[in-house]
């Protein structure tokens, strides 16, 4: 798969059929960050501590969890392809632009 084929198919990813399987990327990010921020006050901080993991940082992690994929050397293409489609709605939602 050569950088047009990965930037296509991440286009088709970000901009095509998932948003409506799983809803916008701002408020799918939004929910999985209050999640992860509810775990981790759990898990790791007290139950009542501030974590406030935004919409951004969970485009950033879920990139670094790809990256991890990528760094076992059992990487597969799709992984490149949702790196760069995390990293265009990361890039999106924090200068606020539009689809």
């Amino acid at each position: 798969m050569n950088r047009e084929e990965i930037l296509k198919c991440a286009k088709i990813c970000v901009c095509g059929d998932r948003e409506q399987d799983y809803g916008s990327p701002e408020n799918n990010f939004e929910l999985i960050g209050e999640l992860w921020a509810s775990y981790l006050r759990k898990k790791c901080i007290a139950p009542d501590a501030d974590c406030c993991i935004l919409p951004t940082d969970v485009a950033a992690m879920m990139g670094l969890f790809k990256i991890a994929r990528i760094a076992t050397g059992h990487g597969k293409a799709d992984n490149w392809v949702d790196l760069a489609g995390y990293a265009a709605c990361g890039g999106e939602l924090e200068g606020g632009g539009d689809k």
